[in-house]
């Protein structure tokens, strides 16, 4: 009897159990069918699978095929799996999903592991329910019925998602979803970010310490805590040996590996070209506004994954930076020891008043007065909170500086930082090659390439010179006297006589055209502008391609007029290029994220001069650099045995056509040299014209900007992949100009400048 009440309590005990498993499947069933159903919240419909949304970074691409920047809300640019290397995708299925390819989105066996062990050997989330999780659902909060029913939802999708994609298409959607932080959302961003390398190019352990920041990529931030994530790549490593995709000798030897990580960020501010990269959005804004989608939807650059292919060259570009960094490096420290003799420093030539006038414009236009003005903050609020010492990071070229300092002071310390631009264009194409905007974009955002305009001194003589060639006939052989020129007042509607005068008020004797844009003579360059009229040089500048408004005076003839480097470079480009004015060109085409072009681009051209005014002018220019204010750049040599030895460093020996140019006080220092397939501006100062070196030594264009242009073209030269010419500019075949004059520096001033090398440059009024 005893036997029998004992069977039939087990028997009863086997029907509950049976009854709850049963009870359980139905309830699954359910909750399944409810979810499917979209009971607990819709989910993504067919369409939305075929095409799940994700936002795609807009590509800013080089010349040379790399990637100069992005612009993006998410900094994702989507991979194919065949860009993906074999070591990634086993690391990534070792450790996350070891029987991805056996199950249909769910794993049974790991979901039950995970349910009987609470949890405490990891979850059961395969790489499908974790990608359905990152596409369409957000993360649970509360309670537990809450965080059940997302994982139904989850689980749902996973199913969908498995019938919709192969393993292969969910594995690259996965990698191209995940957010590694610090911008980096997808495999591509995060092998730039964290190793300068495309992901095909990543190393095994590399792809183990990426695939171990899935975890919880915040937790696992290389950056912040490198030790904690060599041993979660070490555990990665394990799990590849664990499933036989790497060998215990790998292993081992993988793991005693350092991370040597490459840092890259991608932010707005980071990265190479933020000037230029900041030009091309706004251009693409203008551009989308004119260019809608078929559907009539506008594009958007932060989303669609558009491809810009842009004339830039990654490799100059790279070269010019590092050229601009080096000398202001040293330009800087100099201008600092300056300083500290000047009682209203940075500021010079201005009055106290003069100086709190500027320093309040200076407030007015910052991020901290528009922000409390936006706020209704009185003004006297506004100015008081100037004068209250902050926490900041301020520029230096030796790195981000932490301090404290009042935001007043701040302003002041950043007006003695010395500025810069370089614009680099090949003249026969009007591509631009680089474009360094400013010194530091994440401080100084303003743009000395095309928004900046500056007094471009002497730089501006070429196009007196051309004009008289032009409309005189002149050569660079004829000679013009040294000796002080005069306008009279009513002429050209002066209201007084104009009479410039020379650098050192040097004068006398006769001076070829040649050797008088060399050493910049003043009253030379004013006796061909009035002999031409400034309403034939403004012309001739206006055809050459610069657009701002230059006034009809005699005085442009010495530069007084402001122009930017774009204006400038693209202008002087002309006479390199044949008398063949081509419009400076950044944009090749605009690709969709298919692949699909939306639009190219043709250079703009006209014909300006005939070939032998502008191989004239140029070889007018060549005289800057062989024995003028440029000759810094030449050492004696064979291939112009007439040079002296400058001390300098830079010993080139090829044909370069230049011109210095050095403003007022020393405000404003230029440098435009040119090859036959490379044109290149620098100008050299600092935010406010009152902030400039005391003596001419340091602060002419010769000192400050053709450095920055030497060390450029030195970097070039030394990367033959470019192919940067050395040639001589070609002579046309039907020059009827004499240009081969050795009349250029006569026996005594070659015995001067043998004693004493001539270091100093012009000064322009």
């Amino acid at each position: 009897m005893a036997q029998k009440s004992q069977k039939s309590g087990v028997s009863g005990y086997t029907k509950w159990i049976w009854r709850l498993f049963l009870g359980g499947l139905v309830f699954l069933f359910i909750l399944f069918l409810l979810a499917a159903l979209d009971v607990f919240g819709k989910l993504p419909t067919f369409e939305e699978l075929e095409n799940p949304e994700n936002n795609l970074a807009t590509e800013v691409i080089s010349i040379d095929g790399e990637t100069l920047g992005k612009y993006y809300r998410e900094n994702r640019t989507p991979v194919k799996f065949s860009e993906l290397p074999e070591n990634l995708i086993e690391a990534l299925i070792a450790t996350e999903d070891e029987r991805f390819y056996e199950h249909s989105g769910i794993d049974f066996q790991s979901t039950a592991r995970a349910a009987a062990k609470f949890g405490k050997d990891g979850g059961a989330s395969t790489i499908t329910q974790q990608l359905a999780k990152m596409l369409f659902t957000k993360k649970a909060s509360g309670n537990i019925a809450k965080r059940l029913i997302q994982k139904v939802k989850e689980w749902v999708i996973a199913i969908r998602l498995e019938k919709q994609y192969t393993k292969n298409e969910i594995i690259t959607m996965y990698f191209n979803k995940y957010d590694f932080g610090h911008n980096a959302v997808g495999i591509r961003s995060a092998s730039r970010i964290h190793f300068g390398r495309e992901p095909n190019e990543l190393s095994i352990e590399q792809s183990a310490m990426l695939v171990g920041m899935l975890k919880n990529s915040s937790l696992y931030n290389p950056m912040r805590r490198p030790e904690m994530v060599t041993q979660r790549r070490n555990v990665v490593l394990g799990q590849m040996l664990r499933n036989e995709f790497i060998s215990e000798k790998e292993k081992d030897s993988l793991q005693k590996l350092p991370l040597e990580l490459d840092i890259n960020l991608e932010g707005h501010s980071d990265g190479t070209a933020t000037y230029f990269r900041e030009y091309v959005r706004e251009f693409m804004r203008s551009w989308m506004k004119e260019h809608p989608k078929p559907n009539g939807e506008s594009y958007n650059i932060y989303r669609d994954g558009l491809k810009i292919y842009v004339t830039l060259d990654s490799r100059l570009q790279k070269n010019a930076e590092e050229a601009m960094a080096e000398h202001l490096t040293n330009l800087q420290q100099i201008f600092f020891k300056q300083q500290k003799n000047n009682k209203t420093a940075p500021f010079y030539d201005l009055e106290e008043e003069q100086i709190e006038s500027t320093m309040l414009s200076s407030m007015k236009r910052s991020e901290r007065w528009r922000k409390m003005k936006k706020n209704d903050v009185p003004e006297k609020d506004i100015k008081a909170s100037f004068f209250v010492e902050t926490p900041m990071k301020v520029f230096s070229w030796k790195g981000e500086i932490d301090t404290v300092l009042t935001p007043y002071d701040s302003i002041r310390y950043n007006k003695s930082i010395l500025q810069s631009g370089l614009l680099s264009t090949d003249p026969t194409t009007g591509h631009v090659k680089a474009w360094v905007g400013g010194i530091d974009y994440k401080y100084f955002q303003y743009d000395h390439v095309k928004q900046g305009k500056r007094q471009v001194g002497s730089t501006f003589k070429p196009f007196v010179y051309a004009t008289a060639i032009n409309q005189l006939g002149l050569s660079p052989c004829d000679e013009f006297p040294n000796t002080p020129y005069t306008i009279p007042a009513g002429k050209y509607h002066l209201e007084e006589d104009w009479t410039p005068r020379n650098s050192g008020d040097e004068y006398g004797g006769l001076r070829s055209l040649k050797n008088a844009l060399a050493n910049s003579i003043n009253v030379i360059s004013a006796n061909l502008i009035d002999q031409t009229t400034p309403q034939n040089v403004v012309r001739m500048a206006k055809n050459l391609g610069v657009e701002t408004e230059i006034p009809a005076v005699p005085s442009v003839a010495l530069g007084t007029v402001d122009l930017s480097l774009y204006e400038m470079v693209g202008a002087l480009n002309t006479f390199a290029n044949k008398g063949m004015y081509v419009k400076p060109m950044m944009i090749l085409r605009i690709e969709d994220k298919n692949g699909t072009i939306l639009e190219e681009f043709t250079p703009e051209t006209r014909e300006v001069l005939s070939e032998s005014i502008a191989y004239t002018t140029i070889n007018l220019m060549e005289g800057v650099t062989r024995y003028g204010s440029g000759i810094r750049l030449r050492t004696s040599g064979a291939k112009y045995p007439d040079n002296v030895a400058t001390g300098y460093p830079y010993q080139f020996d090829n044909p370069i056509a230049g011109k210095t140019g050095t403003t007022q006080n020393q405000s404003d220092g230029w440098f435009i040299g040119l090859v036959p397939n490379l044109s290149t501006g620098v100008w050299v100062g600092a935010e406010d014209r009152s902030v400039h070196f005391v003596d001419l030594t340091r602060g002419q264009g010769a000192s400050m900007a053709l450095p920055i242009w030497a060390l450029y073209m030195k970097r070039n030269y030394a990367d033959e992949d470019l192919n940067i010419s050395k040639e001589e500019f070609e002579k046309p075949e039907t020059l009827t100009i004499n240009v081969d004059c050795d009349q250029e520096k006569d026996e005594d001033e070659k015995e001067d400048d043998q004693k004493k090398p001539k270091l100093s440059d012009e000064i322009d009024f």
